[in-house]
């Protein structure tokens, strides 16, 4: 069966190939400056290797038209601001390519030395461990499933933790400590099939063809993002076309779909999304005995009020369902060692920006629900566990930037969070690997709390090298016996020369216990806020304009992680990846009454060179990390964390042959977790907890990608092989109960061909 979609692709490329013309598209945009996001005339643009060329006009607007379908480079140029050389700027013939290109102040004061032009921008709020990616880099990512998550898990100091999986590990973290930012609204999670108070999942439901850019850090983030210890993903949606009505229809390797977007009169522009899974038909095919489906959509609409203020609205949500097929004893064994979910979300955002002389303020109301209908049963098919929940937050934020001078700028913000929790929980008599007893019973509950963060920060250059960025952020959660948490961050920047930077970062991070922490056990509620206060010092150089070399050392030090009295071995930073569920003795969920005594800490040190698209043709990214986790629980002994892999190594590589045709690959290694092993029974023993480790992981995906141009619309086709050499290991270890022993986890699908045609119009 792949052999014959394979030749059905293979064919339908040949013929398609005979009927593409070349044909024309342009490319227009908007230039503003970074820090006040005031437009900016007479900035120069120049498509490289070209000699097109325009300049923006006094409301920072330029057009370029009539330009030859392609991929290019376009360099932007303004006295006072230092060049920006964008690449991967898609110009085809279904969608005008608009841009909107920040420009940040340049401060260099060094006599006789020469500013060359970056692909590389660093925004001064955010120094050390951020990485942007752009929509391009996404899309072609090989084995990404055009996902944002599975894009940014190749980035130093990220790990996956199983094979299918968005659960994001960040510096040994735990996958609940990701922050994720849509459109200035803060989320919960962002993936089908989501983990509840964790932070991943199946697959991301954020449409990208709607995305212009996401930035992701690792770490050392600016005071304007809290109630997080790892990382920040901030994906910010560009607007709908502003021409004409348009569209794309997409069959993807787990989904096909149908975007919308067109113009709002002359002053505003709306995009819409609706997709649908397939994986039910890949699941079948493979023989698995659940199924899992989804839906998700996704619908913005901005309009210009005039020229200093813009209205923009957002509403994403997903449907996931899970189907179960217990046709034999077989079936029903496989079921029973699956925490099945339901969910239902959606997010929703109202925002205002408005310019004033020297900055700008944003103002979003903001919406998040998600419910949870959760089940379990045995291989007899009697119920394990149950849960029906559901989590609302609704907010108001405001965040203000103002440049006070050439070398100086100033932030400030607030939060308000009104967040609504409902459940009923049902564990009757569990008893877990290590000889625990669980009984949950919870019916009925509904509790109502008030969140909420205020920050400050400054960031000042002197003596034209340095660049101090210090502030303050101040957290509120009134469900806690200590309401109140106050976190100063700082961070110095000395540039060697234009192309070196050497940065050193300090910040005290924290983060509220997860709401479902906080139901089983109302003593739970005299936890602390948990607190990670996080060192990072790194080099950053230019060998090119379009290649750069980063290391970072980095330190966690961790405290108040909330760990189990009933379970003196167990801390809740190691748990939150995966189903949960009875694989994990239903850790994730803290139902046991927890203190706010767990300890640990996270070091290493990480590598990374990034290649940007250019002249030479050739683009990637390789990465190396190095780090250990140690954490402590209420016996006292240091083990190793759940997530610790040692090194992490991935290898992106991708060659663009013409503007038609490019190919790419990327492989993938990580040393093995820690387990704890089980014995003859299948019992687990607390003196060897995390004692030993699983196999090493590793990987290889390779893409090809093909586009072609018509009158008025485009074809994109790209082949993705994801396990080249079928390697079907997806790390794990678990006892077989059917069958009395010990099992490592080689069930993964192996290697999987996946065919992908999107025509934009």
């Amino acid at each position: 069966m792949k052999r014959q979609y394979i030749l059905i692709f293979v064919l339908s490329i040949i013929f398609i190939s005979h009927s593409a013309r070349a044909q024309m598209g342009s490319i227009s945009g908007l230039v503003v400056d970074r820090s006040t996001q005031e437009p900016l005339p007479a900035a120069n643009m120049q498509v490289l290797g070209t000699t097109l060329g325009a300049s923006t006009n006094t409301e920072g607007e330029f057009t370029l038209a009539s330009v030859p379908v392609g991929d290019y480079r376009i360099r932007v140029s303004l006295v006072g601001y230092e060049p920006l050389v964008l690449s991967d700027i898609i110009v085809a013939t279904g969608r005008p390519t608009e841009l909107r290109i920040q420009l940040v102040q340049s401060e260099i004061g060094l006599e006789g030395v020469e500013v060359r032009a970056s692909y590389f921008q660093k925004s001064p709020d955010a120094p050390v461990s951020v990485q942007k990616l752009s929509y391009e880099e996404i899309r072609r990512s090989p084995g990404g499933f055009e996902d944002v998550i599975r894009a940014i898990s190749v980035l130093p100091g990220v790990a996956q933790v199983q094979v299918g999986r968005n659960d994001l590990v960040v510096r040994g973290g735990a996958p609940g400590e990701n922050l994720f930012i849509l459109d200035n609204v803060e989320i919960p999670n962002i993936n089908h099939f989501g983990a509840q108070g964790s932070g991943g999942g199946s697959l991301s439901y954020v449409n990208l063809d709607f995305v212009r850019e996401t930035s992701f850090s690792t770490g050392g983030f600016g005071v304007r993002y809290g109630d997080r210890l790892s990382s920040v993903l901030n994906i910010d949606l560009r607007d709908g076309r502003s021409d004409q009505i348009g569209g794309k229809a997409t069959i993807a390797a787990t989904q096909f779909g149908l975007n919308i977007e067109g113009p709002v009169n002359q002053d505003g522009s709306f995009i819409f999304s609706a997709r649908r899974s397939y994986l039910d038909f890949i699941f079948k095919s493979a023989g698995f005995s659940f199924v899992p489906e989804y839906w998700d959509f996704l619908g913005r609409v901005n309009y210009r009020v005039d020229p200093l203020n813009e209205v923009s609205f957002m509403a994403i949500g997903a449907i996931d369902d899970v189907n179960f097929f217990d046709r034999d004893a077989e079936d029903r064994f496989d079921n029973s060692r699956v925490l099945g979910t339901e969910q239902r979300q959606y997010a929703s955002g109202l925002s205002l920006r408005h310019l004033f002389n020297r900055g700008f303020a944003t103002f979003t109301l903001g919406r998040s629900f998600i419910t949870y209908d959760g089940t379990q049963r045995d291989s007899l098919l009697n119920p394990i566990f149950a849960n029906q929940s559901d989590e609302s937050e609704t907010s108001l934020r405001a965040d203000v930037v103002y440049k006070i001078s050439s070398s100086s700028e100033f932030s400030a913000g607030w939060i308000m969070k009104r967040a609504r929790f409902r459940a009923n929980l049902a564990l009757p008599g569990f008893v877990t690997t290590f000889g625990d007893s669980l009984n949950v019973q919870v019916t009925d509950f509904a509790t109502a709390a008030t969140k909420g963060g205020a920050y400050a920060q400054l960031s000042q250059r002197f003596l034209d090298r340095f660049v101090l960025t210090a502030g303050g952020r101040l957290e509120y959660f009134d469900l806690l016996s200590t309401k109140f948490a106050f976190g100063p961050r700082a961070s110095l920047s000395y540039e060697i020369n234009p192309v070196t930077t050497v940065t050193g970062t300090f910040g005290m991070y924290h983060q509220s216990p997860s709401y479902i922490w906080l139901v089983a056990n109302r003593e739970n509620r005299e936890l602390d806020p948990i607190r990670a206060d996080q060192y990072i010092l790194g080099v950053e150089h230019l060998l090119r304009p379009d290649l750069k070399v980063r290391v970072e050392g980095f330190i966690k030090d961790y405290r108040r992680y909330p760990a189990s009295l009933q379970r003196p071995y167990l801390v809740l930073a190691n748990t939150g990846a995966g189903y949960s569920g009875t694989e994990d003795n239903f850790s994730a969920f803290g139902f046991d009454r927890l203190a706010s005594e767990g300890k640990g800490y996270a070091s290493g040190v990480e590598l990374l060179i990034q290649k940007k698209l250019s002249e030479f043709p050739l683009y990637g990214l390789a990465s190396f990390t190095w780090s250990r986790t140690r954490f402590t629980a209420l016996d006292g002994i240091e083990r190793p964390g759940t997530f610790d892999q040692e090194y992490l190594f991935n290898l992106s590589l991708g060659y663009q042959f013409d503007e038609r045709w490019e190919a790419s690959f990327k492989f993938r290694y990580a040393s093995g977790r820690p387990y704890t092993p089980f014995t003859s029974t299948g019992a687990q023993r607390v003196a060897e907890y995390n004692s030993q480790r699983v196999k090493a992981g590793h990987g290889m995906d390779i893409r090809v990608d093909r586009r072609w141009n018509f009158a008025a619309w485009d074809l994109i086709a790209y082949l993705d092989i994801q396990n080249v050499y079928n390697n079907k290991y997806s790390g794990g270890v678990r006892w077989n109960a059917r069958e009395q022993r010990v099992e490592t986890n080689e069930n993964a699908i192996g290697l999987l061909p996946s065919i992908g045609i999107s025509a934009e119009f």
